[in-house]
């Protein structure tokens, strides 16, 4: 849990909004993305990948190296259950997208 409010508010219901967090973005727009950046990509492919990993974070799967919750898209890509920071590197997720479903910490 992040106890740096700095960058974050309190919306109308109470609940903290963290501007640190993922952007979402629907399974179908994330596929027709990464499909028009990776042409190489099978669209079949990573869409089954991707729709199995959101279950899996659905399902309260960890990151493989820090038990955190796992960023569902990146494990789809990478092939290995990770959460935003094990995979790239960087602690500012702001910037990066999340299935919508599943878009939370």
């Amino acid at each position: 849990m992040n106890l740096n409010y700095r960058n974050s508010k309190i919306n109308r219901f109470n609940f903290i909004e963290d501007k640190d967090m993922f952007t979402p973005i629907t399974v179908d727009d994330f596929i027709k993305s990464y499909i028009e950046n990776n042409p190489g990509e099978r669209n079949n492919n990573i869409k089954e990948v991707l729709i199995e990993t959101v279950a899996d974070k659905k399902n309260g799967a960890k990151c493989d190296i820090c038990q955190q919750p796992i960023w569902a898209i990146g494990s789809a890509i990478v092939g290995w259950n990770g959460c935003f920071t094990c995979i790239t590197g960087e602690a500012d997720e702001s910037e990066d997208y999340e299935i919508e479903d599943v878009c939370f910490r």
